[in-house]
């Protein structure tokens, strides 16, 4: 390890390591195969599912490259006059022309004549690879010669669909120049230089774009898939996690050279000491994402696979190229503010961080109690909080297929967007239906298609597409069918409803095993680095409020000022995951320079003095990772909106409350016995 070092770090193989990255940066973009991410992100259900098994066995039927559109027309409330019923049936009938079944898209006027509804049949094969220009096709037919104050809108599968492609529609260009603009205004606040944060910005920014290429091109051998959204979440983790890697090598780099002139051997020293802390941190990420590979649902399996190949990249970035850029570069690089060597002899900095230091340790129990009690009130806020979102709610802004569906939801039936199919064996099919249509919340169920000796029957539920209440009524008649005795016990429920109930189903199954994991990891790696048993139990605890914290913080936020009910299914596990993982990083960095320190000056002092050298760096790095996982809120996307939030919140709190003084009042509460068993202090001043 050490000639590695030496290497990277030399006044010639610097220029080495900086030139064979490029050409081999160069090459891995030439000849790696080109991955295009998916749009829409796939539910990924395993196979056991219900809603997994009829999507496979409706590959059978005559309708299985069938979606459709589902248009709305409506006078904002207001009843429909006739001049509006005439143009709605020319529409439809326009609308016929080019759906695949004519006579279906016969308009339907609500009870109360305030809105019409057209189901319009298409070929799937042509519909859904462009399915943001199908939706303008058919709304442009929709919208010819109305009558003004008459208008039309786009919903369900199609509509749904064409909303969410545009949500994500940029998405890698918005995030990234969000990203690199935050990152870049965060590193010249805190270096205080015109020219140094270009150095580590590009480094990183390079090791994204290397990052989402190896996971694209590894994509289909390791059998995930990339959407948007992962793709989304790994530029802002490799940005994240890579800068906060930057943040400490710079700031310790910059530490050696007020000790020495040479400035490769203070690379080389900084290296040695911040690069163990560094790789286990990233390495803390990495092997923590990596426990999603035992998730039950494939998009959590991609997430997984494809951030821990850009967190290991963003560690051989920031330990390997970093070095070499900042020794070629010398120490002009930190100018106005270059440092120079000076006395090492002199005594330890007295600054803001030191005097936070010594009155946490004059009064540590006082500390911990009010600092545990702020955590505890915040974690108070999941106090009615709920998981799950529906369809209509899982977009910000007003899409149009929402309006659409709040229309239907006040005129028609709630449920008519989003169909439920149920495939019986055809003997059974007779019963089947009755016991369909006697459950609570079915609106009617009808027989249909016949293929493979299954019949298709069609349901329509009586509540809001993914609600509760829809989830609530799907397990009611899968509970209703299993209870009937012979045939009619071996029906499947599927469709889109029964899809987001199993995906829910699948999501707490994986929080149940992936969390333990998570947490088991993260131990086993901080008594490894920290030769302590007492130290993992009180870090981790500490990681652990500050998540229920966060989470409760952001659920006050998001019922009371941002309007939403609930979290989206798959927030908690990746708020967990993010927070957990980051949280620790920051606790790495303490403690092991606080480890470093106490063998000279004792576990006191060395606290003391590890906060001092640290305090400054790790607070600059926890605000910029909360600012970058802020970014993920500039996409319309409640889910990517509430992660952003919920690692936000808890980022500040641990680097800012946690790290800063419960953290070290703990310390200064055992003292020697943080490290038990082991015994690093040898000697005391």
């Amino acid at each position: 390890m050490l000639a590695i070092t030496r290497f990277i770090t030399g006044k010639r193989t610097a220029w080495a390591v900086l030139l064979g990255t490029v050409v081999a940066v160069g090459l891995l973009f030439a000849l790696l195969p080109a991955n295009e991410s998916e749009d829409f992100p796939a539910a990924g259900l395993p196979e056991t599912s219900q809603a997994a098994q009829v999507t496979e066995l409706l590959a059978e039927f005559p309708s299985a490259d069938q979606t459709a559109a589902i248009v709305v027309w409506s006078r904002s409330g207001a009843t429909l006059t006739t001049a509006d019923q005439t143009a709605i049936t020319a529409a439809a009938e326009q609308l016929g022309a080019a759906s695949i079944a004519p006579r279906a898209t016969a308009p339907q006027f609500s009870d109360d004549g305030q809105a019409a509804l057209s189901v319009v049949p298409l070929e799937a094969a042509g519909a859904t690879p462009d399915v943001a220009k199908t939706a303008n096709d058919i709304r442009s037919t929709a919208l010819n010669a109305l009558p003004s104050g008459l208008t039309a809108y786009v919903t369900g599968p199609v509509g749904f669909q064409a909303d969410v492609t545009n949500a994500f529609a940029g998405a890698d260009f918005r995030l990234l120049l969000v990203t690199v603009i935050v990152v870049a205004v965060l590193l010249i606040v805190t270096y205080r230089s015109p020219v140094l944060w270009i150095v580590p910005l590009a480094v990183v920014g390079l090791a994204d774009g290397l990052a989402g290429k190896v996971a694209g091109a590894l994509a289909e051998p390791l059998g995930f898939a990339l959407d948007a959204s992962i793709s989304g979440i790994l530029s802002v983790l490799v940005f994240g996690a890579g800068t906060n890697y930057a943040l400490l090598l710079v700031a310790r780099y910059r530490e050696e050279l007020l000790h020495t002139e040479n400035r490769n051997v203070a690379m080389r020293t900084a290296v040695t000491s911040a690069g163990p802390a560094i790789a286990a941190s990233g390495g803390t990420v990495a092997l923590s994402l990596a426990t999603l590979v035992f998730a039950e649902l494939a998009g959590n399996r991609a997430l997984g696979i494809a951030c821990a190949i850009g967190v290991l990249i963003a560690i051989l970035f920031a330990l390997l190229v970093l070095p070499a850029a900042l020794v070629v570069c010398g120490r002009g690089l930190f100018w106005p503010f270059i440092p120079r060597a000076a006395d090492e002899t002199a005594p330890v900095r007295t600054g803001f961080w030191t005097r936070l230091g010594r009155k946490a340790a004059r009064n540590p129990v006082i500390i911990t109690v009010v600092s545990v009690l702020a955590i505890g009130s915040l974690a108070f806020g999941l106090n009615g909080a709920a998981v799950g979102l529906s369809q209509a709610d899982q977009l910000l802004g007003n899409p149009e297929s929402v309006v659409a569906q709040d229309i239907v939801k006040e005129s028609f039936s709630a449920g008519l967007t989003s169909q439920t199919v149920v495939l019986t064996l055809d003997a059974a099919s007779a019963d089947t239906v009755a016991v369909a249509r006697g459950t609570d919340g079915v609106s009617a169920a009808v027989a249909g298609e016949k293929a493979g000796g299954l019949t298709r029957i069609d349901v329509t539920l009586e509540s809001e597409p993914g609600s509760d209440t829809t989830f609530a009524t799907l397990s009611q008649l899968r509970n209703n069918l299993a209870d009937t005795p012979d045939a009619v016990s071996q029906a499947l429920v599927g469709g889109s409803d029964a899809t987001s109930l199993d995906t829910k189903i699948s999501a707490e199954r994986d929080q149940a095993l992936i969390l333990p994991l998570i947490l088991g990891i993260v131990f086993l790696i901080l008594t490894l680095l920290l030769r302590s048993l007492v130290a993992p139990v009180l870090l981790i605890a500490t990681v652990l409020g500050t998540f229920f914290a966060s989470l409760g913080a952001s659920n006050l936020i998001f019922q009371n000022l941002l309007g939403f009910a609930a979290f989206d299914t798959s927030v908690v596990l990746f708020s967990f995951l993010f927070l957990v993982a980051l949280g620790v990083d920051y606790n790495i960095f303490l403690t092991t320079r606080a480890r470093e320190e106490a063998k000279r000056y004792g576990t006191r002092e060395g606290m003391v003095r590890a906060l001092s050298s640290t305090g400054a760096v790790i607070t600059s790095a926890g605000i910029l990772i909360a600012a970058v996982f802020a970014v993920l809120g500039v996409l319309p996307v409640v889910a990517l909106t509430q992660i952003g939030v919920i690692v936000c919140i808890g980022v500040l709190l641990d680097t800012l409350v946690v790290r800063t003084v419960l953290v070290p009042a703990l310390v200064f509460l055992v003292d020697d016995r943080f490290w038990w068993p082991s015994r690093p202090v040898a000697t005391r001043r």
